[in-house]
């Protein structure tokens, strides 16, 4: 079940990201890679700051939005050069 969980907020951490960063997105799924990619990497970096990871699924998608925005712009800063 919880990979099922991961693939939805993969999703639409993925496409917020997308409509954020690019516009459109890199598909459907490198944006579900991306949404849960960047899931964890907000997760690590909001309990590096020390925020506890109990929000719900709002709080789930929003550090995910975050952390897949940090990782599409590490992405176009290494496709640049």
């Amino acid at each position: 079940m919880f990979i099922l969980w991961w693939i939805v907020v993969g999703l639409i951490a993925g496409w917020i990201t997308g409509k954020l960063m690019k516009g459109s997105g890199y598909g459907v799924i490198m944006d579900i890679v991306i949404g849960i990619i960047g899931a964890i990497l907000g997760g690590f970096i909001m309990r590096t700051l020390g925020f506890a990871g109990e929000g719900g699924m709002i709080y789930t998608i929003i550090v995910a939005v975050i952390g897949a925005v940090i990782l599409t712009w590490i992405i176009h800063l290494i496709k640049k050069v």
